[in-house]
């Protein structure tokens, strides 16, 4: 599907958050606040069925109660409640999701592949576009958006970095930071249910923001896809890609994260 829609990933005007939560140190306290305290000048609108406010900001029962039709999506919630949601939203005309949940099929568990399936079913007949399952989030510090439960916030730049690896963004950014180093949007892509590395190489080959890309890249799904797409960014701007899972030790680790087989280096 490529770069269809991409644009409310990267460019939203408006973001609704599911699973946001007022639980100190919880994973949806630190989405929410991320969210909320990052700058993002449009509105950010809280989905919780029992919560009147999050971070001070009212709170919507259901999907359906959203005053407006948000851009993105940001998901965090149960694995068995994610492609409802993602159906809600298709149905009123979001376009892009970002699902940090886990639990769709990571280590060969059968029931998740079904969840899975169940959520690109869903994202399907309205073209919404999923970024994950099971990541750790996306940013955009061009525009303040903070996706992502990280502890750390990417300083604006001009380089972009998209991984599988939540844990890589976090180490990416602990020494990025106090460097100096910033990036244009940095991606966790988990799972790679839909948008893949092929998908984000077409849209930031064209990208303005971005003068150079990087990869960590532990498994490729679509081979030709990739390679096409990044022999073209390559001639747009410099595309360096590290691939994880090399060794016998890091494929383990690689499958135990995202199911991933990626012990070979061959594409």
């Amino acid at each position: 599907m490529t770069i269809r829609n991409l644009d409310a990933l990267f460019e939203p005007k408006s973001i609704a958050v599911v699973g946001a939560s007022r639980r100190s140190g919880s994973l949806g306290s630190v989405l929410a606040r991320n969210l909320f305290n990052g700058g993002f000048q449009g509105p950010i609108m809280p989905v919780h069925p029992r919560h009147e406010a999050i971070e001070g900001v009212l709170a919507y029962p259901s999907v359906d109660a959203l005053p407006q039709t948000p851009d993105l999506a940001v998901i965090a919630t149960p694995p068995d409640s994610v492609a409802e949601l993602v159906a809600a939203f298709g149905k009123r005309g979001t376009r892009a999701a970002v699902i940090i949940t886990a639990g769709f099929g990571e280590g060969g568990d059968g029931q998740g592949a079904v969840r899975r399936q169940a959520i690109l079913d869903a994202a399907k007949p309205n073209l919404l576009r999923v970024v994950g399952p099971n990541c750790l989030g996306m940013m955009v510090p061009g525009i303040g958006l903070d996706a992502s439960f990280s502890h750390v916030a990417p300083l604006p730049g001009n380089l972009a970095f998209v991984t599988q690896s939540g844990a890589m963004v976090t180490a990416m950014l602990d020494w990025a930071t106090p460097r100096g180093i910033g990036f244009s949007k940095v991606v966790s892509l988990g799972d790679k249910a839909d948008v893949d590395f092929g998908d984000l190489l077409d849209y930031l080959a064209m990208d303005m923001q971005t003068r150079a890309i990087l990869l960590y890249i532990e498994s490729v799904a679509h081979a030709r896809k990739f390679l096409s797409a990044a022999r073209i960014a390559a001639r747009n701007k410099p595309v360096i890609v590290v691939k994880g899972g090399r060794h016998a030790e890091g494929a383990k680790a690689v499958a135990s994260h995202t199911g991933a087989l990626a012990g070979a280096d061959a594409v």
